[in-house]
């Protein structure tokens, strides 16, 4: 297996390679031809969102217990919504919350990392499409989405959309158990799942989303979050964990006057 992180070196954003705990820069185009290149230290680097997708697709309802805790009927097809690319932010960005959104929900989920361009393909091809896997935490203003009845205000604001640390690439997420995902805040596990619990399998919402829409390289797939989603709070530290990714933690705070300082990336390897 191997995991590509994206980070700042040298001022610039940068790709590495990990394997067995060995960071080298990537030399080349991650969707395309490349090769490891030099080895780097493995940490006191700022860690950015490992791709900057034109837009996540995010499923809804795709985990049973989601729908009963939510009090819906199980779809008869994926529903799938777009989170906009300027809502994506890295490992220790914060979520801001928006003022006067009400309640603000975190969703651990499964992210699929598209590495080829997809349209109209088929579920038994969707395997050669897919890059990888990521943690994606869906954040939901809650009120806000039961207002509106689309979804679009309610997960769409800035910085609702933390997606890392890495992109693991070579996991059998295919196998019975399925990769587990799981929700922690402040240090209490909320969500505790797995993906051979989604309603619509992996290959199923490549085939059905592509036949869509195109699915262009760096692209996410968000497949569902399972139960147990909950409110958070300016203060609290959200971690998404899924099984062979790692784990993607985010603070949570008001606004701040100065937005750009409230968007510096995590240094990975730092406490």
């Amino acid at each position: 297996m191997k995991r590509y992180y994206r980070i700042e070196h040298d001022g610039e954003p940068r790709h590495v390679l990990e394997q067995d705990g060995v960071w080298r820069l990537l030399e080349g185009e991650i969707f395309g031809a490349h090769r490891a290149g030099e080895t780097i230290a493995a940490d006191g680097h700022r860690v950015l969102p490992p791709v900057l997708p034109s837009k996540i697709v995010a499923v809804g309802l795709n985990y049973k217990d989601h729908a009963a805790e939510q009090n819906k009927p199980l779809p008869a097809e994926p529903m799938i919504f777009i989170k906009p690319s300027t809502a994506v932010i890295g490992p220790g960005a914060p979520i801001v919350l928006p003022g006067q959104a009400g309640r603000v929900d975190h969703e651990a989920e499964a992210g699929v990392v598209i590495g080829v361009r997809a349209r109209h393909v088929s579920e038994s091809e969707a395997h050669k499409y897919i890059f990888g896997v990521t943690c994606v935490n869906d954040v939901t203003a809650r009120e806000l989405q039961a207002r509106d009845i689309q979804y679009t205000r309610a997960k769409g604001f800035d910085s609702f959309a933390p997606i890392g640390p890495c992109i693991a690439s070579g996991l059998d997420y295919t196998r019975a158990e399925g990769l587990g995902v799981e929700g922690w805040v402040n240090g209490q596990r909320r969500q505790a799942s797995s993906t051979r619990e989604l309603i619509f399998s992996i290959h199923r919402l490549v085939a059905f989303i592509s036949s869509v829409m195109t699915l262009l390289p760096g692209d996410i797939i968000s497949t569902g979050t399972p139960a147990g989603i909950g409110p958070l709070a300016a203060g609290d530290t959200v971690t998404i964990k899924v099984e062979g990714v790692g784990e993607l933690t985010n603070t949570v705070q008001e606004p701040e006057t100065t937005f750009a300082q409230a968007f510096r990336p995590a240094i990975h390897g730092s406490p």
